[in-house]
């Protein structure tokens, strides 16, 4: 089943970047680094035509590091230029610069062979909601100048923003989902960690799909967050574990819509720990 999600904002933002595409010398295509290929927007390569780009996997922290350096190294496999980095707690900076100027090197010194000055790089930042583009342009500016928050579709315009030191200048864009999943996976991956609003999917659903993933892959760091010895093999008994294990049962039963609400808190949180969703070998990208 597609799920479809399109808000007229968002059409709107895929329109002004298309516009602004002219002034921009480099894109920095920003991916949640707990699930670097299911948040990549393939709308980008279309909207951007084929301009230099930089992969940037943000919330490296809150990913699982071994999962990330996977990633790193398939990603680097495919000749993509790309770095993980930490916006929140300004780590990653220097390399993320490092990787927009290798990217326009070329460009710069031909154009200082003919006696001109580069300037500043011109970097349009694009990627969907809630992956840390705001965060990301605040440590970069060395201000806050973008508006921030922990849930999708904050940003609602584009603006030029200087970064510290003149270096570069930032084209900040709202977030844009593409019209519709066809694989349903990637849209629980996306729920899962918050860049959909939960109303999107069924919120049971996508707890039982986080619980299922977090069993799978990080069994003992969910057996230490909540004390549990041992996991049910089936996702719905984990859960209602889960729910008794935190005192959420009224009447004998477990109120099981809290129990979602509960661990999709402590996931996207960090409460359980630094996990991924996804690895390279899931896209045969090992």
């Amino acid at each position: 089943m597609a799920i479809q999600w399109f808000p007229g904002h968002m059409a709107k933002a895929r329109r002004q970047v298309t516009e602004k595409l002219k002034l921009i010398d480099v894109v920095i295509e920003l991916v949640d680094a707990r699930v670097p290929q299911s948040s990549r927007n393939p709308m980008v390569d279309e909207i951007t035509e084929g301009k230099p780009r930089l992969i940037v996997l943000n919330k490296a922290d809150m990913a699982d590091p071994v999962v990330t350096d996977a990633w790193l190294r398939a990603l680097k496999r495919d000749d993509v230029e790309v770095v993980a980095v930490d916006a929140k707690h300004s780590k990653g900076l220097k390399q993320l610069m490092s990787g927009a100027e290798k990217l326009m090197q070329e460009k710069h010194d031909r154009m200082r062979e003919k006696g001109r000055n580069p300037g500043p790089i011109r970097a349009l930042i694009i990627g969907i909601p809630n992956v840390g583009k705001s965060t990301l342009i605040n440590r970069l500016a060395g201000r806050n100048i973008a508006v921030t928050g922990d849930r999708p579709g904050v940003t609602k315009r584009q603006q030029w923003i200087k970064m510290k030191g003149g270096e570069m200048e930032l084209l900040d864009t709202p977030g844009i989902l593409w019209p519709k999943f066809e694989d349903q996976m990637v849209g629980y991956r996306l729920a899962a960690t918050g860049a959909i609003k939960d109303d999107i999917l069924n919120l049971d659903d996508i707890a039982l799909y986080a619980t299922r993933e977090l069993s799978a892959r990080y069994p003992e760091q969910l057996k230490e967050r909540f004390k549990i010895d041992q996991l049910p093999e089936d996702a719905v008994e984990l859960l209602e574990l889960i729910g008794k294990k935190r005192g959420l049962v009224s009447g004998g039963y477990v109120d099981f819509e809290k129990a979602s609400e509960l661990l999709l808190n402590e996931l996207r949180h960090e409460k359980i720990g630094r996990v991924s969703l996804e690895t390279p070998a899931d896209h045969d990208m090992a």
